[in-house]
C-alpha cells in the first residue's frame, strides 16, 4: 500500500489518472448513444481507422500532439464518411462495409508507421497506439484530454434533445425537420474526438471497450437514458482510477486493466441488475411460480367451499407437487388469512374473494376468446387458466366492459361479480398490523355497523386472526369479532 501512495504521488501517475479518468467519463457518455444506436462496431472500425492519420500528420509536423489528434481526427470523419456513401450508395452489407473501411485503414496505418520506424528512423512505437501508455500521458495530452471531455459533455447537454429522439424515434425527427444525417455525422465527430483522445491511455484496440462495456453496463441497470448516461459515465471514471490502481500492484499495463475492472462492473450487474440481472429474473420466476400454485391450491378448495374441508392429500395429487411444497404454500396461505388449516384446509371469506377473483378472470377470457376471437368452447380453457394469473383488474374490466358484462361463460357457468371493496379493507392487512378506521368509508351503512361496534373514525385496531366467517380484532385492550363480509367492506388507512 505504502509503495502505491508513493507511485501515485509521481506527477506521471497523476497525470495518467487524471487522463484516464477523464477518458472514462468521456467515453461512458458517448458510448451511451453508440450502444443503443447499434453502432458498436462503427466505433471498433473508427478506433482503427485514425492510425492512417497519425502516419500522414507525423510526415508534415512530426511528433505532436496536436498534430497527432488532427489528423486523427481527419482519418476518423473520412473513415465514417466512407462507410455511410458504402452503405447508402453500393450494394454490400452494412457491418461489411464497416470491416471492409477499418481493416483497409488499419492497415494502410499500420504500414505507415512501419515504414517510418524503418526508413526514418522515427521513433513511433506502435504498441503505445495499439494498447496505450497512460504513464507516458504528457502535460500537453492532458489539456487536449481535457478540452475534449469538456466539449463532448456540452455538446451532449445542449443537443440533447436531437440526440435523444434521433436515437429513439428517427423517423419522427425527420418529420420534424430534424436532420437525422447531421445528427449522425455529428455524432461520428464526437465519436472520433473521444477515440482519438483515449489514443494515449488505452489504445485503439481497447477503447472500444471503454465505449461499450459501461454504458452496456448502465443500461441493464436502468431505463431512463438521462440516469443511464450518468451511470455509465460513472462506471467509466471508476474503472478507469481502479485500473490504474490496481495496473501499479501488479505491475501491468494500465489499459487491459482498465478494460478489465470495467467488464468486472458489467458481470456484476448480468448477475445482480434489480430489473435485468439474471439472479433477480430468477427470484421473480420463483416468486411467480409459487403465487401460481398458491393460487391453484385456493381456486380448487372454492369448488369444495360449502361442501368439506380438503386433505393435504387431495390438494397434492391435484397440483402434483411433492408433501413438503404443499405444506410450505398451505401455510403461506393460512399466514395471509386466505385458508384455516383446522381438520382440513378450509377457505376463510377473504381467501373465498380471491378465488372468486380468480374464476371471475378465468370465465371472462373465455367469454373473450370465444364472442371476439372466434376460438371454440373445446379451445379456451388451457389459455384461460394460464392467463387468469396475469390479468389486472383494469385489464378485466375492459374486457367485462367489451362483452356487456356477461352472467355466463360459454360453458354456462355464472361469472362472479366484481367484487366492490375500499383501498384497503380491513379484511386484507397483515396479521399483527395496526390500521386506522378511515374516516371515509364506502357507504352509511358501513360507518352505522362500525358505530355499534365502538370503532370512530381514528380508531387504531390490531388484526389478530382470520376465520372462515369472522376476523378477530384487537382495541383498546379488548379482542372481539367482525364479520368478514363487514371487514372486507372497512376502509383502513396505515
Amino acid at each position: 500500500m505504502l509503495d502505491l501512495l508513493n507511485t501515485l504521488s509521481e506527477p506521471f501517475a497523476l497525470r495518467a489518472i487524471l487522463a484516464c479518468s477523464m477518458v472514462g467519463v468521456m467515453c461512458g457518455i458517448i458510448g451511451c448513444f453508440i450502444v443503443l444506436r447499434n453502432m458498436s462496431l462503427i466505433g471498433d472500425a473508427l478506433s482503427h481507422a485514425i492510425l492512417p492519420g497519425i502516419f500522414v500528420s507525423f510526415v508534415f509536423l512530426g511528433y505532436s500532439t496536436i498534430g497527432f489528434f488532427v489528423g486523427s481526427v481527419l482519418a476518423g470523419i473520412l473513415s465514417a464518411f466512407l462507410i455511410t456513401w458504402i452503405q447508402h450508395n453500393v450494394k454490400t452489407k452494412n457491418d461489411a462495409s464497416i470491416g471492409i473501411v477499418f481493416t483497409v485503414m488499419f492497415s494502410l496505418g499500420v504500414i505507415g508507421i512501419s515504414w517510418l520506424n524503418a526508413e526514418k528512423g522515427a521513433h513511433l512505437d506502435l504498441g503505445d497506439f495499439l494498447f496505450g501508455n497512460a504513464l507516458g500521458v504528457s502535460n500537453e495530452d492532458l489539456i487536449l484530454t481535457a478540452i475534449v471531455m469538456v466539449y463532448t459533455m456540452v455538446s451532449v447537454i445542449v443537443f440533447y434533445r436531437y440526440l435523444f429522439i434521433t436515437t429513439f424515434q428517427p423517423t419522427i425527427a425527420a418529420t420534424m425537420g430534424i436532420s437525422v444525417k447531421l445528427v449522425h455525422y455529428f455524432l461520428m465527430l464526437l465519436l472520433s474526438f473521444a477515440v482519438v483522445a483515449a489514443l494515449r491511455t488505452v489504445g485503439v484496440i481497447l477503447v472500444v471497450a471503454m465505449l461499450i462495456t459501461p454504458s452496456s453496463t448502465a443500461l441493464l441497470i436502468s431505463n431512463k437514458l438521462k440516469r443511464v448516461i450518468v451511470i455509465s459515465a460513472c462506471i467509466g471514471l471508476v474503472s478507469a482510477i481502479i485500473g490504474m490502481a490496481l495496473s501499479i500492484i501488479w505491475n501491468t499495463p494500465p489499459g487491459p486493466m482498465m478494460v478489465v475492472v470495467s467488464t468486472f462492473f458489467y458481470v456484476l450487474a448480468v448477475f445482480f441488475a434489480r430489473e435485468k440481472g439474471l439472479l433477480p429474473r430468477a427470484i421473480r420466476r420463483h416468486a411467480q411460480s409459487n403465487k401460481i400454485e398458491r393460487e391453484d391450491i385456493i381456486k380448487y378448495a372454492i369448488k369444495f367451499f360449502e361442501k368439506k374441508k380438503l386433505s393435504l392429500n387431495e390438494i397434492q395429487q391435484y397440483l402434483g407437487l411433492n408433501e413438503r411444497r404443499v405444506k410450505s404454500h398451505l401455510e403461506y396461505l393460512e399466514k395471509d388469512g386466505l385458508l384455516t388449516l383446522d381438520n382440513g384446509v378450509g377457505l376463510t371469506y377473504k381467501g373465498k374473494q380471491k378465488a372468486d377473483g380468480l374464476v371471475r378472470a378465468h370465465r371472462l377470457w373465455e367469454s373473450y376468446q370465444v364472442s371476439s376471437m372466434g376460438l371454440s368452447e373445446g379451445q379456451i380453457h388451457e389459455e384461460a387458466e394460464i392467463l387468469e394469473h396475469h390479468l389486472s383488474e383494469e385489464i378485466l374490466d375492459q374486457v367485462d366492459q367489451k362483452l356487456g358484462y356477461p352472467s355466463m361463460d360459454p360453458h354456462g357457468s355464472p361469472i362472479p361479480p366484481k367484487l366492490i371493496a375500499p383501498d384497503r379493507p380491513l379484511l386484507n392487512i397483515k396479521l399483527g398490523t395496526k390500521a386506522i378506521i378511515a374516516k371515509n368509508q364506502i357507504s352509511d351503512q358501513v360507518e352505522s355497523e362500525l358505530w355499534e361496534l365502538g370503532l370512530l373514525p381514528d380508531s387504531a385496531i390490531t388484526l389478530v386472526k382470520v376465520e372462515k366467517d369472522d376476523v378477530r380484532v384487537k382495541y383498546q385492550g379488548r379482542e372481539f369479532a367482525i364479520p368478514a363480509k363487514l371487514a372486507g367492506l372497512i376502509n383502513t388507512e396505515k
